[in-house]
């Protein structure tokens, strides 16, 4: 992908002296006091800030937070914890500023936060006056949040149509890079893992990644579904009985190309859905009528972490089986011991997902953990999203 950098465009000199408008994800889970639970993302937009302040620019920020109702503030809409996290970790004082796209006051060298973007009336439908005065604000437009790039908002999109300049602060960077090693130039074989519990959810996504990938590992729920179009009893498992022509689609798509959907040889059942329920290893040929699928076997498991050992790029959504449960966490845990052993380039993404790279901790053998939820997802359907093409538009020139 082709699109200007905000880090190339610090190293030039560029940035001295301009108006830098950052769109950041600062949308941060809070108690019911307002209190700030979890920081990551917060603390992950500051090397953009900072980079933004060590080359002389006058700094403005601005985040959805919730959902409020765009032209009603309410105090629990605010970014003012925010603001005051985000001091803390930068040790300087950061303003909020509200009712600012008229018109912002802003100097070199200063930091300013900019109210909650999804107030401002026109924000989610991007209107085009609205995107106008945001792109007025600034010479400098840097887009740095991964979890909005699948949405064409006025602080996201719009403003990148109309800014003099149009950017990809690091952070965005990162996962457009990662993005490309994964599916635009992909070292081979390429395997997916998409797991989950309904093939429903995560239909499209099976059937772009059967036009493109060399195997594809299903998982959980959905594996179910595709054990029973296989011909195998599932027991009372959780499946979608209703795709299973789907399901038969997509692998006779992938094996039409050569490629494969492992079909589990073993599993781990139990008579009850319970974290204590006593876990039995078993043939995927000899589950019994009252079984449920937990996990997948030890067999099975090994299979699947020689075929992930040997591939050149993984892409990774979704654990193989109820991981949060002890006894039947070990198919995960084997997929991830896998991935993380494995040469190949890897890219994970999905809530359980980092989850379990969090419970096995294998953060630093992973190539790359997105943090964009829907963002990733319509990325493993073929989707090129909206932050991606006007960033790419706007550097064609």
């Amino acid at each position: 992908m082709n699109f200007i950098r905000f880090s190339d465009l610090c190293a030039s000199g560029q940035v001295a002296g301009q108006r830098v408008f950052i769109r950041a994800d600062l949308n941060v889970p809070q108690d019911a006091s307002g209190a700030i639970t979890e920081d990551t993302r917060i603390r992950a937009s500051v090397p953009c800030l900072q980079m933004a302040l060590d080359a002389g620019a006058a700094v403005m920020v601005t985040s959805h937070l919730g959902r409020p109702v765009e032209g009603e503030f309410k105090p629990a809409d605010s970014l003012a914890p925010v603001a005051k996290r985000l001091g803390e970790l930068m040790q300087r004082d950061i303003p909020v500023v509200a009712d600012w796209v008229d018109g912002v006051e802003v100097q070199p060298g200063q930091l300013v936060m900019l109210e909650n973007c999804r107030l401002n009336q026109g924000e989610k439908k991007n209107n085009e006056a609205l995107a106008r005065k945001m792109a007025a604000l600034c010479d400098i437009f840097v887009h740095d949040a991964f979890g909005t790039a699948h949405r064409a908002e006025a602080s996201t999109y719009g403003i990148a149509q109309y800014a003099p300049i149009a950017c990809a602060g690091p952070l965005l960077a990162a996962e457009m890079d990662a993005i490309t090693a994964a599916f635009a130039h992909p070292k081979r074989p390429l395997v997916a893992i998409v797991a989950g519990s309904k093939v429903s959810t995560k239909l499209t996504i099976l059937k772009a990644l059967a036009e493109n990938v060399d195997q594809l590992i299903v998982g959980g729920g959905i594996a179910n579904t595709f054990m029973l179009a296989a011909g195998l009893n599932i027991g009372k498992s959780l499946a979608e009985p209703d795709l299973l022509a789907e399901a038969t689609a997509v692998m006779a798509a992938m094996k039409a190309r050569g490629a494969e959907v492992p079909i589990p040889t073993d599993v781990v059942t139990a008579k009850t859905f319970a974290a204590d329920a006593p876990a039995t290893v078993k043939l995927a040929a000899e589950v019994e009528d009252d079984d449920l699928i937990l996990d997948i076997g030890p067999e099975t498991t090994a299979r699947l972490a020689a075929q992930l050992k040997s591939a050149g790029t993984i892409v990774w959504n979704g654990p193989v089986g109820v991981f949060e449960f002890e006894a039947f966490s070990k198919g995960t845990e084997g997929i991830a011991r896998a991935i993380a052993d494995s040469s190949a380039f890897s890219i994970a993404g999905g809530g359980d997902t980092l989850a379990a790279i969090a419970k096995y901790g294998i953060e630093k053998q992973v190539g790359y953990i997105s943090t964009g939820g829907g963002a990733f997802l319509e990325v493993l359907e073929g989707k090129t999203l909206p932050a991606f093409e006007i960033l790419q538009k706007r550097a064609a020139g």
